[in-house]
C-alpha cells in the first residue's frame, strides 16, 4: 500500500462520509479543524443534487463545522456547468425532477426551467434533468417520459441507486432513472460520480496537480471509481455503503481503505 503522503488537496464526499442523514460521523469537527490546521484545501464533492450549496454550507454550520460555498460542488452545480458550455442557456427550456438543488443552479445559469404539468412557455423541453426528488410522483415521471420521447436530450445528475440515511440505504437517483429508461428505452448521459466530470471540475476548482489530490468517499462504484476514471488517488471509507470484502470482487481498487473520517484524521495527522 503506497504510503499517505503528497496530499495537497481532497475532494471530499458527504452522504456516507461526514454523515448518515441528518446524523453526523463522530469526529466531523475535529476532521475539518485538521483540514484548515495542515492548511490542507478539499472541495465537498457530492452526487446529492437535493441541496444547494447554500443549504450545505447552513447544515455544516448547525454540525459546528464553517466551510466557504466556494469549497462546495454539488452534482447539481456541475450538471449545470456542463449544460451550459453545449447549450445556449437563455434559449433552452429544462425539464426537471428532482429538488431545488437540481434546479436552482440550472436557473443560476440562465436556463429557463419549466414545469411540463403546467406549461406555459412556447417551446417544449429541449433537455430533461433528473436528480434526487423525494417528492417523485407519477405526474412527474409521465411529464419526463414524454419529453424524453419527443426527442429532448436527457442528463442525470447522479446514478446512485441508494442513498445512505439514518434510516437505511433509500432509493437514490439511480431508482428513477431506471423507470425512465425502462419507459423510454434512452439511457440518460450522468454528469456525477463515476464519470469524471465532476471530479474534473472539482481539481479545477482545487488547482492543485492532480497528483497531490485524494478523492474520499463511501462508495466503490461511483466514488472510488470515478477517481479512478479521473486518475487521482482515492481513499474507501467504511462507514457508508461499500465494505472491504467487495474490492476482491472488482477489477479496480481504492489507493487506501479506512474505517471513519476519524481513522482518516488521524492519517492525516501522521
Amino acid at each position: 500500500m503506497q504510503d499517505f503522503n503528497n496530499i495537497r488537496g481532497l475532494i471530499i464526499d458527504m452522504d456516507g462520509v461526514l454523515w448518515h442523514g441528518d446524523q453526523p460521523q463522530a469526529g466531523l469537527a475535529l476532521f475539518f479543524q485538521t483540514l484548515r490546521t495542515l492548511k490542507i484545501p478539499f472541495v465537498l464533492a457530492t452526487n446529492n443534487a437535493s441541496l444547494t450549496a447554500e443549504q450545505y454550507v447552513a447544515k455544516l454550520t448547525k454540525l459546528h463545522v464553517s466551510i466557504d460555498i466556494k469549497e462546495v460542488l454539488t452534482s447539481g452545480m456541475a450538471t449545470a456547468l456542463f449544460l451550459a458550455e453545449r447549450y445556449e442557456p437563455n434559449t433552452t427550456n429544462v425539464y426537471v425532477i428532482g429538488a431545488v438543488g437540481a434546479w436552482q443552479p440550472l436557473l443560476d445559469k440562465g436556463f429557463r426551467v419549466t414545469n411540463l404539468e403546467n406549461d406555459s412557455s412556447d417551446l417544449p423541453a429541449q433537455l430533461v434533468v433528473c436528480g434526487l426528488d423525494k417528492k417523485l410522483s407519477w405526474d412527474k415521471l409521465c411529464a419526463a417520459a414524454i419529453a424524453i420521447q419527443a426527442g429532448a436530450d436527457f442528463y442525470a445528475t447522479n446514478g446512485d441507486v441508494t442513498l445512505p440515511t439514518e434510516r437505511g440505504f433509500l432509493p437514490g437517483n439511480g431508482a428513477t432513472l431506471a423507470a425512465l429508461t425502462a419507459a423510454t428505452g434512452v439511457k440518460p448521459l450522468v454528469i456525477g460520480k463515476p464519470e469524471p466530470i465532476i471530479y474534473q471540475q472539482a481539481l479545477a476548482l482545487l488547482a492543485v496537480e492532480p497528483d497531490g489530490v485524494i478523492a474520499i468517499g463511501d462508495r466503490l462504484n461511483t466514488d472510488i471509481l470515478g477517481a479512478v476514471n479521473t486518475g487521482i488517488r482515492s481513499v474507501l471509507l467504511l462507514s457508508g455503503i461499500s465494505s472491504a470484502s467487495e474490492i476482491a470482487d472488482l477489477d479496480y481498487a481504492p489507493t487506501w481503505v479506512m474505517q471513519d473520517i476519524q481513522e482518516l484524521t488521524q492519517a492525516l495527522l501522521h
